[in-house]
C-alpha cells in the first residue's frame, strides 16, 4: 500500500518522503558517546551480519583485548555503533551492554525514537550509499567521518509509525531469513545425498551378485571381480616444478597451476601465474587433457580433471599430475579421490608439522579400486547424470535465495523511505 502524498526532500539519497514525515539532520537526532572506565563489562564486537554482540559469539576469530580495558568505550543496549566497515555495511545495532574498541563511534538518540525502525534504516541499501559519501581516509584506512555524517539528513516518521514499520520489518525479515535458511539446508542435504550416491556408485554397492572386503576402511565391500591396486600401478604421478623466477637461458615463460588453483571437481582460473621452464621441463610438467590434478599442499588431496581449460599450462610443485593408463577412466578416479578427500583420508596420511603436504611417496601408495574399464565408464556416466540433476536443483534453490534477498532489500528500502505503507492489521508495535 502506497502513501497518498509525497514531498520532495533535500536529501540526495532519498528524493521523496510522505507529506507528514519530517526530514531531520543527524546532529538533531543522535549524539556521539565516548564513555570509558568500565573494564569489567563484557567485550563486544561489531559484525555486519549480527550487529554488536558479545565477543564470545565469534570465539578466536576476533582480536583479544586483554589490557587497557578501561580505555574501551561503553555501549548500552540499543545504542548504534559506527564500525570500521560501516561505509560497506551500514551502522550496527547494539544487542547488549558492554565495551568495544575506541576506534568505533557510539551514537545515542537525543529524542524518543523507535530503534527497530532505525536498525533497519541504518542497514538499508540507500543509507549505505550515503555512508560512502561520509568516508575519510583511503583504502584500508577508510572510516566514517562523524562530523560529516552529522550534517546529513534522515527521514523521521511519527513515532507511532516508526514502531509500525520497525515491527513489520522485524517480522517480515525473520520470515525471509527462515525461508533462506531452509533453502540453504536443502542445498546441504542435496550435496550430502550426492556424495552418498557417488560413494555407492564408485564402490559398486548395487547390481552385483557377490562381494568381497576391499580392505580399505573408507570403501568396505566391493564387487568380487574388482581389483585393488596402488595408484602408481594405474597411472603416472608427476609432482610439479619448483618455482623459477628467472630465465636461465633458452627458458620459456609459461602459465602454471599451484594448489590454490585446484578445487574439488573444478580448476580455479581466476588468477594464473607464470614462471620459467626449460624445453625438457615443458615436456615433463605440461598438463594434458584428462590428467587429474591433485593438491599437494593447502587443502591436501583436492582433485579435479583437466579439460584443456587453457591452451597450454604447467604445474608447480604444490600440485601432482596423474596421467592414467589407457584401461582407466580418469573421471571415475576423480570421484574416487573426492570421496577419499571428503572422508578425511588424505588428511590422515599427510606429513604435517606446520603445513600439510601430500608427498609423492604417500600418494603413489594409495590403494585404489579398479573395476573393469567398461564398468568405470558406466559409473562415470551415471555420476555425471547425477551431478547434472543435483546441480539443477541447487541452482533453483540458490535462485530462490537470491530473489528472497532482493525482495527483503527492496521491502526495507521502500518501507524506511516511505514508498510503501505498512498494511493495515499486519503488525503489533512493541
Amino acid at each position: 500500500m502506497e502513501y497518498n502524498e509525497l514531498k520532495d526532500t533535500d536529501a540526495i539519497w532519498i528524493p521523496k518522503i510522505p507529506e507528514h514525515w519530517d526530514l531531520i539532520k543527524v546532529r538533531h537526532l543522535f549524539k556521539e558517546s565516548s564513555v570509558k572506565g568500565f573494564p569489567n563489562e563484557p567485550l563486544l564486537v561489531a559484525s555486519q551480519e549480527h550487529g554488536v554482540v558479545n565477543k564470545e559469539v565469534f570465539g578466536k576469530r576476533t582480536m583479544e583485548a586483554t589490557k587497557d580495558l578501561q580505555n574501551l568505550k561503553l555501549v548500552e543496549e540499543g545504542d548504534f555503533v559506527i564500525s570500521l566497515r560501516s561505509f560497506q555495511g551500514g551502522i550496527e545495532y547494539a544487542h547488549q551492554r558492554g565495551i568495544i574498541s575506541p576506534a568505533y563511534t557510539i551514537i545515542k538518540a537525543l529524542r524518543p525514537i523507535n530503534k527497530r525502525y532505525f536498525k533497519h534504516l541504518f542497514k538499508s541499501k540507500p543509507f549505505i550509499s550515503l555512508m560512502t559519501l561520509c568516508v575519510k581516509g583511503i583504502r584500508d584506512g577508510q572510516n566514517i567521518d562523524f562530523p560529516t555524517f552529522k550534517g546529513e539528513y534522515l527521514p523521521l516518521p511519527p513515532i507511532e509509525e516508526q514502531a509500525k514499520i520497525g515491527a513489520y520489518l522485524d517480522r517480515k525479515t525473520q520470515q525471509i531469513q527462515e525461508f533462506i535458511q531452509k533453502k540453504e539446508r536443502l542445498i546441504e542435504l542435496l550435496e550430502e545425498n550426492r556424495l552418498r550416491k557417488i560413494l555407492e556408485l564408485i564402490t559398486g554397492k548395487q547390481g552385483f551378485n557377490s562381494y568381497k572386503d576391499s580392505e580399505i576402511d573408507h570403501f568396505g565391500e566391493i564387487p568380487s571381480h574388482w581389483e585393488v591396486k596402488k595408484l602408481n600401478l594405474i597411472c603416472k604421478v608427476t609432482l610439479g616444478k619448483m618455482l623459477c623466477n628467472e630465465n636461465k637461458g633458452n627458458y620459456h615463460y609459461k602459465k602454471y597451476l599451484k594448489s590454490k588453483n585446484i578445487g574439488w571437481e573444478n580448476v580455479i582460473l581466476d588468477e594464473v601465474d607464470s614462471m620459467w621452464f626449460s624445453k625438457s621441463e615443458m615436456k615433463t610438467y605440461r598438463i594434458q587433457k584428462n590428467d587429474l590434478l591433485v593438491s599437494e599442499g593447502g587443502e591436501v588431496g583436492k582433485t579435479c580433471l583437466w579439460k584443456n581449460e587453457l591452451e597450454e599450462c604447467y604445474i608447480q610443485n604444490s600440485v601432482h599430475k596423474l596421467t592414467f593408463n589407457k584401461d582407466c577412466n580418469p573421471i571415475y578416479y576423480q570421484y574416487l579421490f573426492l570421496i577419499l578427500g571428503k572422508g578425511g583420508y588424505f588428511k590422515s596420511i599427510v606429513n604435517q608439522v606446520s603445513i600439510a603436504h601430500l608427498t609423492r611417496e604417500k600418494l603413489v601408495k594409495i590403494k585404489c579400486l579398479v573395476p573393469p574399464i567398461e564398468e568405470q565408464d558406466l559409473i562415470s556416466n551415471n555420476i555425471e547424470i547425477l551431478n547434472t540433476e543435483v546441480a539443477e536443483l541447487i541452482s533453483k534453490a540458490r535462485l530462490e535465495i537470491d530473489k528472497s534477498k532482493e525482495y527483503q532489500e527492496s521491502l526495507i528500502t521502500q518501507m524506511i523511505t516511505g514508498q510503501l505503507k505498512v498494511p493495515e492489521n499486519s503488525y503489533t508495535a512493541v
